[in-house]
């Protein structure tokens, strides 16, 4: 039994490496490409593409338990998988229409996909064994930053234009790898809770399973309004009000890090040829840094409120460093810029060890804010922990989605100034909800 929940839990991790090597690698580099395309009839931006994702994925979230309650985890692992291989291969033949088409479908998908991972991943895991496994399936899911942006960075190393041959055969590697990636859900094996309900159902008749499937689908809608009266009750809660501006700033810095970033250096015009291959070196070390980061402060540091605002506060200052940095050395019209290269010139001439250390920087701190604004809630709400992870998982994705769709017009500068300000105020409230539990602790001593 034991063997077959770490094998389920492998493949699985292995299934979600290979499906995000090819998105995460794809959300790094579609604004380059969309506007090295030389298609008179294609008018798509990449900013709103990934903008629609993240607001259609915010919204699915709210009716994904249902559709994974009735038809059951693997199937729709699988099911969303096809939906991100789609639109992977939009990029091979692009036209707008299915370009925005597939925006949405994925973003149907990712809420799917990510609603049916973790109740996977409860079935397969018991009290002993869920940080483990937890551990396991996250380890697998970050090296996906590594490999594909390692593609790209020795294939469009040297390049100033990126042919229609290149993004091609780019794209045709990546759908290889969502591919896979969906088909090894295929291989998945039955949990002994699902054998169980196997063999309730066998010898009825077709008619009793129709049944079965519709008391099914009752039950899940049940629950679904139940949990949603609680996320309404939870809305109301001081505390999640009071983290609300930490949750919106790790949206604002989701979207900066994993699409806005990569373009500005594939922007820079200083950096010549060697700009379209950096991007790929960008997005392996932002990798490195949510990696480094996670393993540090998500493991070693999980049970302290003391660590947690210390956390925080240096998640805050690196992030800071990084964007004063990243003001001086990348152009102001680097996200905006029309044309493949930019025509402003920064405060100083641009160096790629200061870009690429800003892109460590950019996730080292992504993973300080996020592993702490899981563990507050855990901590926090440890009887209503899914609600409120699916009210910070909405705001997360709903201020992505926002900042993705202003990233195409606002100045480098205003994009930075927007970060440095609302890192600030969600640090500090941060601050002040860590002070609050812990008076509210010091009293219930006396």
């Amino acid at each position: 039994m034991a063997d077959r929940r770490t094998y389920n839990v492998v493949v699985l991790g292995v299934g979600f490496l290979f499906i995000f090597t090819a998105f995460t690698t794809c959300g790094n580099i579609e604004q380059t490409v969309v506007k090295s395309l030389n298609n008179s009839t294609f008018s798509g931006s990449g900013y709103h593409s990934l903008g629609i994702i993240y607001g259609v994925f915010s919204f699915s979230n709210l009716v994904a338990p249902t559709v994974v309650t009735v038809i059951g985890a693997k199937l729709t692992m699988f099911l969303s998988g096809l939906l991100y291989s789609g639109y992977i291969a939009v990029f091979i033949m692009p036209s707008t229409w299915s370009f925005y088409l597939t925006s949405v479908l994925i973003g149907i998908g990712a809420a799917l996909l990510w609603t049916a991972q973790g109740h996977f991943l409860v079935e397969n895991s018991e009290a002993s064994t869920i940080n483990r496994n937890t551990g396991l399936f996250w380890g697998l899911l970050q090296c996906s930053m590594l490999f594909g942006n390692l593609y790209i960075y020795l294939d469009w190393n040297g390049k100033s234009e990126i042919s229609d041959s290149s993004r091609r055969n780019i794209f045709l590697f990546l759908l290889v790898s969502s591919v896979l990636g969906t088909l090894s859900f295929l291989v998945l094996r039955t949990s002994h809770r699902e054998e169980e309900l196997l063999s309730e159902e066998e010898g009825q008749s077709l008619l009793s399973t129709r049944t079965m499937y519709k008391n099914r689908a009752n039950t899940a809608l049940q629950d679904t309004k139940t949990e949603f009266q609680t996320i309404l009750h939870l809305l109301k809660t001081k505390t999640i009000m009071l983290l609300s501006p930490c949750m919106v700033y790790s949206g604002l810095e989701l979207s900066f890090y994993s699409g806005v970033y990569g373009t500005c250096i594939g922007a820079t015009a200083h950096f010549g040829e060697a700009a379209k291959g950096f991007i790929g070196i960008s997005g392996i070390v932002v990798g490195i840094g949510e990696i480094v980061g996670g393993g540090l402060f998500g493991l070693l540091c999980k049970n302290s409120r003391f660590r947690r605002t210390s956390v925080v506060f240096l998640g805050m200052v690196v992030h800071f460093v990084a964007s004063y940095l990243i003001f001086l050395n990348i152009p102001d019209d680097a996200p905006v810029v029309v044309e493949t290269t930019t025509k402003k010139n920064p405060f100083l001439s641009p160096s790629a060890s200061i870009a690429l250390l800003c892109s460590f920087l950019l996730g080292l701190g992504d993973s300080c804010f996020n592993t702490q604004l899981y563990s507050i809630l855990g901590y926090v709400y440890a009887e209503q922990s899914t609600p409120a992870f699916a009210i910070f998982k909405f705001i997360q994705s709903v201020s992505a989605a926002v900042a993705f769709f202003y990233s195409g017009y606002l100045l480098l500068t205003w994009q930075l100034l927007l970060l440095v300000i609302l890192g600030f105020t969600g640090t500090l409230c941060f601050f002040v909800v860590e002070r609050i539990q812990e008076y509210s602790m010091d009293s219930q001593e006396f």
